[in-house]
């Protein structure tokens, strides 16, 4: 056999399993392996959702079911690190395979150059038929696609508009994740059948402002939720964490962001109130001004007591919005059960980035700490991913390109910054690195975080950290898991410090970054 001359499909996973097919034949007392055709793909990816908030992860009080389903079906993921923990630069990096320092799109709310190449394209090579539906959120229309219908910006939970591949408006009555959801079945029903297909569904939940849909109103107030350890952090030899602004305390406001005293006619408040129809509005209003706006009132909070008031409402809007996200995942599975799609369909649940929910006292993202450094990631491939299987090996949104043209038998071009762990998921764990590069860059706005790039790998995290102030941060995060102890210049820390600035380096100068090596080279000691 000349494996040269196969069709590029006919590669990967899909050659793999042929040759496996060919082996057992020889078997009798073995069951042969029947090879796969090339699997379809549907990459869902929520924003904002961290793994706090998913039962799969540990959480005692969030209900994902359907995600928890994909997870148990195949294999979770435990250290899936972003290389920028912030929207729009997350999902650059998914299209391209690259770190923002080389695909451009380092901040979010900018323009993504269109013009560089976009690993669906290769799908598109394949044969492929492609697909983005609800939330991009990169100010462009990027090559690679079939068909788009996506939300402009961060677009809205009720009565959003889209925008589709001619650029053109259209805005469809009903909540945002259902609507996705029926936008992404609608155009499976009219693909063309004998093609294989990627499809990215992308949610606009759990993003803020946190509004549930009608239905999932309320669904957390018999609920009170366990303060976290840290929400009370000092932020202690943490210079930069104590210059942030994005506590619950001082940042999250009561009006926008929890919905106490909404102005639901205010010509130039949040859009989507105005958007309301009145099925919408009535129970909406009666829930936040008759219920939550009026217990706010007589409890007359302040202090203490008013944070932990705010940290309840905050949760409870944020579970209470991850529901129908929850609920529509579902609604997928069930589709491709009924279609018969489910067994030759790789499945994918993920997120731009971690998020806070309390932990220090925060919401949002973009440190290199835990909670917003690793993101969830599940994924469902029947036959060939074991189910139960866990992933406990450190790996980056930069291999998510890699790895998707893997699965499917596509050529990886040259160019991308991640790799592959395809291998990791069928348990082929040899060379792997354990490692992952990091690079945050959006400041002084909106939260006052300051850049700062660094090095995670299985065991520790060690950041630079740029801007108003240079300092390095070291982290233990085995003995450490919360990143509360900085150790930076701590006796006895001294060869551990030196060993990880030496790999971090090496990501630095490997990955053409030349901006943090300019840093690196004049940093403190």
């Amino acid at each position: 056999m000349n494996i040269t001359s196969l069709p590029a499909w006919l590669t990967g996973t899909v050659l793999l399993a042929l040759l496996l097919s060919i082996a057992t034949a020889f078997s009798p007392e073995e069951e042969k392996i029947t090879p796969p055709a090339r699997p379809n793909i549907i990459f869902i990816i929520s924003d904002d959702h961290t793994s706090q908030a998913i039962s799969a992860y540990g959480s005692k009080l969030a209900k994902t079911p359907n995600i928890d389903r994909i997870a148990r079906e195949g294999a979770i993921l435990y250290n899936n690190i972003i290389s920028n923990s912030i929207c729009g630069p997350s999902r650059a990096t998914l299209l391209t395979g690259k770190f923002s320092h080389t695909n451009g799109y380092k901040f979010n709310e900018k323009v993504f150059d269109i013009n560089q190449p976009v690993f669906p394209e290769e799908l598109q090579k394949n044969g492929y038929q492609t697909a983005w539906v609800g939330k991009m959120h990169l100010g462009s229309l990027p090559h690679g696609f079939d068909y788009l219908n996506i939300l402009p910006g961060h677009g809205s939970y009720y009565n959003s508009d889209f925008v589709n591949s001619q650029n053109q408006t259209k805005r469809y009555t009903g909540y945002v994740t259902d609507v996705v959801t029926q936008l992404s079945t609608e155009w499976l029903d009219r693909r063309d059948p004998n093609k294989p297909f990627f499809l990215v569904v992308g949610h606009k939940a759990t993003h803020r402002e946190w509004l549930p849909a009608i239905e999932d109103l309320g669904a957390y107030d018999n609920v009170t939720f366990p303060i976290p350890p840290t929400f009370y952090d000092n932020y202690e030899g943490r210079l930069a964490a104590q210059k942030q602004d994005m506590s619950i305390d001082k940042t999250m406001r009561l009006k926008e962001d929890l919905k106490v005293h909404v102005d639901y006619d205010a010509p130039n408040g949040n859009l989507t109130y105005t958007r309301f129809t009145p099925e919408q509005r009535t129970p909406f209003y009666n829930y936040y001004e008759g219920k939550v706006s009026k217990e706010f009132d007589e409890k007359k909070l302040s202090g203490k007591a008013l944070v932990e008031w705010k940290y309840q409402r905050y949760m409870r809007d944020y579970l209470a919005t991850a529901n129908s996200l929850d609920r529509n995942i579902g609604k997928l599975l069930d589709y491709l059960d009924k279609t018969g799609l489910a067994k030759n369909t790789v499945v994918i649940y993920t997120s731009d980035q971690g998020f806070y929910l309390g932990e220090h006292g925060w919401f949002d993202k973009r440190w290199i700490y835990e909670e917003s450094l690793k993101t969830p990631f599940v994924i469902r491939y029947p036959g060939v991913i074991k189910p139960g299987t866990q992933v406990r090996n450190v790996v980056s949104n930069v291999d998510w390109a890699p790895t998707l043209l893997s699965l499917t038998g596509t050529a990886i071009p040259g160019g991308l910054q991640g790799k592959s762990f395809l291998p990791v998921l069928t348990g082929q764990k040899a060379n792997w690195q354990d490692q992952a590069y990091y690079h945050y860059y959006e400041y002084p706005e909106p939260h006052h975080v300051a850049p700062h790039f660094g090095l995670r790998t299985d065991r520790y995290t060690i950041a630079r950290f740029y801007g108003p102030d240079n300092f390095w941060e070291l982290y233990d995060i085995q003995k450490d898991p919360h990143n509360l102890k900085n150790l930076y210049g701590q006796k006895g820390y001294e060869k551990i410090t030196a060993s990880l600035k030496a790999q971090l380096r090496e990501h630095i100068v490997r990955n053409k970054d030349d901006e943090a090596l300019k840093l690196f080279e004049s940093s403190p000691q």
